[in-house]
């Protein structure tokens, strides 16, 4: 039956853009090494690689064995490695570990759909997108943005998925159960039949946001040793949630996360060392098209080397000395966490630049399918020192002096169950998902030097380092 008169026409973002720039191929300062392996994944279907079986045979072995040059000899040097066979994709790949700052260059419209939101139709739009998904935040900035310019229905649909895998019901290691499955075609029709249509399909009766609440499973191992972490659907009228109760959790002496913050000046700081030489390992996250060196989606934050590119050992990364961590004692209720997440962190260093990381962890006490517990990833983000007064212009630390550095996590919804702990890891460093900073404060892309910096993380009345957490009301 027909129910409203049809559009023109109409839109399914998936996975889509909003600034590649702050949350896509660079990461508030930082750059996404998968842009590096994506670079190598389409030269070998080029035109090049099509006219030289050759070099479309020595391509592809590269690509299959890893790309050494990408993640063990960056940056890339012009003329260094094999995409010199490529001037195209090399040149391509030069610009992206070059170009720090927000310029032109990052303002064209392929790469910076937010400077042109003006021009953007006015017609029913779907963003689509998963919590591990490496356009996640990008998803959700989009809706904000143009659900408040635009006069046509927009809605946002936020499953648990990572890149494009709509109908798979597991992220990494944890297994969301047969109702985070969707059938990406019947929704397709579905959308289009009302739309173009004006025919009466369940699009009609949608709510502006439809996400996916990860959380409140039974906790145990599947068949496929899968964590069943479990989660609902929840229809929603707004993003963020209109009850969003923005809680400051503090960063405290002794590792300790709580909503207290602190009162005296005299908290010690918490230092570490950071080796660029020895960066903490990348273990899932938002991250799409990067293997064979990267999986996407939640993990226990635990080296496997052979599964996680750069781990070692079997240890978890908490054991590390350049990983501190701060955690709230174990719940005594399920505490839910749904929303974009910001990190305000009081840090100094002894380099003129480095990074900043910060996860967040929801750490599952020791089970019996689950001797030691786990440590599941549900969301990070970076900053580059250079760029914590805006992307514009770079500006070098002066060593010592602490700094705040605001940033974004990407955007979640989980419940954190009662007996589990919040948990928030900082470091500086995240590789390969992340070029890794060299400290030196040389330009970007093209420095091979090292220093290694030593890292100090404040916590006391002045300096109340915090992350802000969307909580719901239970």
């Amino acid at each position: 039956a027909t129910m409203n008169p049809p559009h023109l026409s109409t839109m399914i973002v998936a996975v889509g853009a909003s600034n590649y720039f702050d949350s896509s191929m660079r990461q508030n300062g930082a750059l996404e090494q998968r842009f590096l392996i994506y670079a190598y994944r389409m030269a070998m279907t080029s035109h090049e690689a099509d006219a030289d079986p050759a070099l479309k045979a020595a391509i592809t072995r590269i690509f299959e064995e890893g790309m050494p040059e990408i993640v063990n000899q960056f940056p890339l040097i012009e003329g260094s490695t094999i995409l010199s066979r490529f001037p195209t994709y090399e040149q391509w790949a030069l610009e992206l570990q070059q170009n720090g700052d927000y310029d032109d260059y990052w303002k064209q419209r392929g790469y910076a759909p937010v400077e042109y939101y003006e021009e953007h139709a006015d017609v029913p739009t779907l963003y689509l997108g998963g919590w591990y998904d490496s356009y996640a935040r990008n998803t959700c900035e989009c809706f904000i943005r143009l659900s408040a310019m635009k006069k046509s229905p927009q809605h946002l649909l936020m499953g648990p998925w990572t890149h494009g895998a709509y109908e798979v019901t597991h992220s990494g290691d944890l297994e969301f159960g047969l109702e985070a499955h969707i059938n990406y075609n019947d929704l397709k029709l579905a959308w289009f039949d009302h739309h173009l249509k004006g025919l009466n399909s369940e699009v009609a009766h949608w709510s502006p946001v439809r996400i996916f609440t990860m959380g409140g499973g039974e906790g145990i191992a599947d068949g496929n040793h899968r964590l069943k972490h479990g989660g609902r659907w929840r229809n929603e009228q707004n993003w963020p949630l209109s009850e969003t109760r923005p809680t400051p959790y503090y960063l405290r002496t002794g590792g300790g996360l709580t909503t207290d913050s602190p009162e005296t000046q005299d908290e010690p700081t918490t230092s570490f060392i950071f080796d660029p030489s020895f960066p903490v390992p990348t273990i899932g996250g938002g991250i799409s098209a990067a293997n064979p060196i990267m999986e996407p989606g939640a993990y226990d934050q635990r080296g496997d080397p052979s599964r996680f590119f750069g781990t070692e050992d079997t240890l978890p990364l908490s054991v590390r000395d350049d990983v501190v961590t701060f955690q709230t004692p174990p719940l005594e209720r399920d505490v839910e966490v749904t929303g974009p997440i910001e990190v305000h962190l009081w840090a100094s260093s002894s380099a003129v630049d480095t990074d900043f990381t910060a996860k967040l962890v929801d750490v599952y006490p020791p089970s019996g399918d689950f001797p030691e517990g786990l440590d599941i990833n549900i969301a990070d983000s970076i900053i580059r020192a250079r760029y914590r007064n805006g992307y514009e212009k770079a500006e070098l630390m002066t060593p010592g002096e602490a700094y705040e550095f605001v940033f974004q996590l990407y955007p979640t919804s989980n419940v954190f169950a009662r007996g589990h702990r919040i948990r928030v890891d900082i470091s500086s460093s995240n590789w390969p998902r992340f070029d890794v900073n060299h400290n030196t404060g040389e330009p970007l892309g093209r420095d091979r030097t090292y220093e290694t910096a030593r890292q100090t993380i404040h916590h006391s009345a002045d300096c109340p380092s915090h992350i802000v957490l969307p909580i719901q009301p239970v």
